[in-house]
């Protein structure tokens, strides 16, 4: 079996226990912990400067932690530019992403950005059981999402940039995964990221450099967005097909209701009760029937 993306420590016996469904599970939570921290600081940060210190403030996490650039003597020119795609995309789908919610409610952004994971699951489905597993989860989103075709024009523009950019992210991140280091090069790219993120977002992040509120606030962002879910994400992409990971995503709209009714009091309606009905039953109904590393 592919080791757990080289998952750290002495615990990682522990950790290759664990059903890879949990590690999804802790993606999805902290999935939207991060936003909340990002939408306090669009009010005191330029959107492209709080993207910065996301993708920055992980980018020193990663670096410190598993010291990348250790990877790069061992690696070939193909995979080195696997790394360098990976990064340009974490960037660009990153500040995409804020610069959606920054004009489309979050609700609305996360649907469209459930198109491509569809896409990706279609690709992926080879029997009834899963086609029926796809309508269900897909007509389940739509129930809870409801896609308001209002707002900002440019906000769909760049939510379906996003849609695009986080297909990409599934598919490098999947071949990553079954390398069996998948996190130490999720860190390497992390560092391309903070790169390439620079020139767009360092100037709107400056005033965060006189007031270390909005610099914890900026770190916060990037633990709760690009290094607890990434992280997770390799741990559950190593094990689990691609088109059962790209399926599980429509769970994410699910948790997003879930901690809205428990966080901000904002109770689901009788509309959203039936939809993650419907979530929970396909996903439930689905069943793996493709190898591992179906897709890469």
């Amino acid at each position: 079996m592919t080791q757990l993306a080289q998952a750290p420590s002495a615990n990682s016996g522990r950790v290759a226990k664990l059903p890879p469904q949990s590690f999804f599970m802790v993606s999805a939570a902290f999935h939207y912990l991060g936003p909340s921290f990002a939408v306090l600081l669009f009010a005191k940060l330029d959107v492209l400067g709080v993207a910065w210190l996301r993708i920055a403030s992980a980018a020193v996490i990663f670096a410190a932690w598993r010291r990348p650039w250790r990877l790069l003597p061992r690696l070939d020119p193909g995979q080195r530019w696997m790394l360098l795609a990976l990064g340009v995309v974490l960037a660009a789908m990153n500040s995409v992403f804020y610069l959606a919610v920054d004009r489309l409610p979050l609700s609305t952004v996360g649907a469209i950005e459930f198109l491509g994971t569809v896409l990706l699951a279609i690709i992926g489905t080879r029997t009834r059981r899963n086609v029926l597993a796809l309508a269900l989860t897909t007509g389940g989103v739509a129930m809870i999402t409801a896609i308001r075709l209002g707002g900002h024009p440019l906000g769909f523009v760049f939510a379906f940039g996003n849609c695009v950019l986080f297909m990409l992210y599934i598919v490098l991140g999947h071949r990553m995964a079954s390398t069996g280091e998948g996190i130490d090069r999720l860190a390497a790219a992390m560092l391309i990221a903070a790169v390439a993120a620079t020139p767009i977002g360092l100037a709107g992040a400056r005033p965060a450099f006189r007031h270390p509120v909005l610099l914890a606030a900026g770190a916060g962002v990037g633990v709760c967005s690009s290094v607890i879910p990434y992280v997770a994400d390799q741990l559950a992409m190593a094990r689990l097909p691609r088109a059962t990971f790209a399926l599980m995503l429509a769970l994410l709209p699910v948790f997003a209701t879930i901690i809205g009714a428990v966080v901000l009091r904002q109770f689901p309606t009788a509309q959203d009760i039936a939809g993650i009905a419907c979530v929970a039953a396909g996903v439930a109904v689905h069943k793996d029937t493709a190898i591992h590393n179906e897709g890469t």
